[in-house]
């Protein structure tokens, strides 16, 4: 249960620090007082934005702190987000002067997403305007599964469901990549194929530009060795013999003296050198051939590597290979999401026969429960002053599944005899709205395990008889929970366990609002006016009496 209020710095409130205690606490106040900004500081517990325009002082940050009371059964929330759990549990909210947002829980920082998980178990706010969540389908299966006890089994689909919804998504995306992948498959096959063809790994290109020059110049090439063999080898004046004779003297010269020794080894080795060279040269003269048929294979060849480096802007055959194999690894990607495809397909019909187990589940205890939820709203209606009213629930099949089930609901509603049932959002007026939406609050506190539920003038646009029994029907509900209630009624502000006033106050001429806890004494004098006015009188005094009992 919600034990403290602590507000510093926020709208027209300075400083309020209140305790609360169990059962059925009341607040009451002037219209403008600043109930409605209590309401909205605790509503930062509950995770919503803050708004710098908020504060009292721009230079200050607003600070919102909460106590909680809460159970063993909240042990495993803390363990899972990694916080210590307290049985006095404290929820803090703080905003500073430039808008920066921080949350608190047990003085351990913490998102704004696990501060909404925490507070949405142990606070409800519902204020006078939010009678059109009776309208919406997730707040009607709410009000059923609850009677139905369907929180675990709805756990358990919903589980299922956000994977099933995350396989359909990604088995989306898959197929969508393999429908691009497949646009550009034939010409990238094509692509690969061109270059498996061109056996890459086995070509030494420019051993094959090499073989093309021999080819195209071998007339000349075969003209020019012939004619430097026959400079190399003429009898009389060539080359050889020529170093012959010269080689031949330095060596008797080398005879007479040491000091052309190495003159004549060198030019017996320039000899030996030269008759080598000359030897190869005879050999690569005889073994010159010009081939039309090998030449045009070395153009169609060069031709085929030469057009492959521009179509592929590449500049060697090494980035050639480097494409062949990128392309085919594009191929093997392609076959790894079609597995992938039917991999998530597979996953799909197993997660759909889970749903569908479920599901029907779900469904089962929700038309089991729903008579019992048209009896009891019947049986509050009644009291309310709405004798004649029906409530009708009727569950439908979904076509397709979704976060509550495979199911659709709708709550058919008629205030009075002899009309036909018509969708509660057209047929309900605003005069029963707040009878309507307090019948269901009731039914909700009966079943769920919320341990603090707050009603924001509720029973507005009531009065006399119904103001009393709309009264005795908070006070039944606060037996299961602990309800926080703004009321302008007496006949509600006197069935408090404990009453409470925001009161608004200028100090140092400016407007400040906060509340106070009532005594006995001055909550008789509330009752009282909220009956007479501002001028209490004496029959407003013994009415008063009469209404706390």
């Amino acid at each position: 249960m919600l034990s403290r209020i602590f507000i510093q710095n926020f709208a027209l409130i300075d400083r309020l620090d209140i305790d609360l205690k169990k059962g059925l606490q009341v607040i009451t106040g002037e219209t403008g007082a600043g109930k409605s900004i209590i309401l909205g500081a605790l509503r930062l517990i509950m995770g919503e934005r803050a708004d710098a325009k908020s504060f009292v002082k721009n230079d200050a940050k607003s600070v919102v702190e909460t106590e909680f009371v809460i159970s063993e059964d909240f042990r495993s929330f803390f363990d899972e987000n990694d916080l210590d759990f307290e049985e006095h549990t404290i929820i803090r909210r703080e905003i500073s002067a430039g808008g920066k947002s921080r949350a608190f829980i047990n003085d351990v920082p913490v998102t704004l997403d696990i501060l909404r998980m925490l507070s949405s178990r142990l606070i409800d706010i519902h204020s006078q305007f939010e009678t059109s969540n009776l309208f919406t389908e997730s707040f009607q299966f709410g009000i059923l599964d609850g009677l139905a006890k369907n929180q675990m089994l709805l756990t358990d689909y919903q589980s299922v469901f956000s994977d099933y919804q995350k396989t359909k998504r990604d088995l989306e995306n898959l197929k969508k990549r393999l429908a691009e992948s497949n646009k550009e498959s034939d010409y990238k096959n094509f692509l690969l194929t061109e270059l498996q063809e061109a056996d890459l790994d086995n070509l030494d290109f420019e051993d094959l530009q090499n073989q093309l020059n021999i080819q195209e110049n071998a007339d000349q090439i075969g003209e020019q060795l012939s004619q430097s063999l026959s400079k190399l080898n003429a009898e009389e004046f060539g080359v050889l013999s020529g170093i012959f004779d010269v080689k031949n003297k330095m060596s008797r010269l080398s005879e007479l003296s040491p000091d052309y020794l190495e003159l004549s080894q060198r030019l017996e080795a320039a000899y030996l050198e030269i008759k080598d060279i000359t030897s190869d040269m005879e050999d690569k003269a005889e073994n010159l051939e010009i081939n039309p048929v090998l030449l045009q294979q070395l153009l169609s060849a060069i031709n085929k590597i030469n057009a492959l480096f521009l179509k592929h802007q590449a500049d060697s055959v090494e980035d050639l290979i480097l494409l062949r194999d990128e392309l085919a690894a594009g191929q093997s990607s392609l076959d790894t999401i079609e597995n992938d495809i039917a991999s998530a397909e597979n996953r799909l019909i197993q997660l759909e026969v889970k749903l569908n187990t479920l599901s029907r589940k779900l469904s089962d205890q929700r038309r089991k429960f729903s008579g019992e939820l048209e009896q009891k709203a019947q049986s509050i209606f009644q009291k309310l002053g709405l004798e004649k009213a029906v409530l009708k629930i009727e569950i439908g099949d979904a076509a397709a599944f979704n976060l509550h089930g495979k199911n659709q609901i709708q709550i058919l509603f008629q205030a009075n005899s002899g009309f036909p049932l018509k969708p509660i959002q057209s047929a309900v007026s605003g005069g029963e709205r707040s009878r309507v939406m307090l019948a269901i609050k009731k039914i909700m506190a009966e079943n769920n395990a919320l341990p603090t539920l707050i009603l924001d003038e509720i029973d507005t646009g009531v009065s006399g008889r119904i103001a009393e029994e709309m009264g005795k029907l908070m006070q039944e509900m606060s037996d299961d929970l602990q309800l926080i209630v703004i009321t302008h009624l007496a006949q509600v502000a006197a069935k408090g366990n404990d009453n409470y006033k925001v009161v608004k106050f200028d100090e140092n001429a400016v407007t400040k609002t906060t509340i106070v806890k009532l005594t006995d004494a001055e909550k008789l004098n509330e009752i009282a006016q909220l009956i007479s006015g501002s001028k209490i009188t004496e029959a407003a005094i013994s009415q008063a009496k009469e209404l706390i009992g």
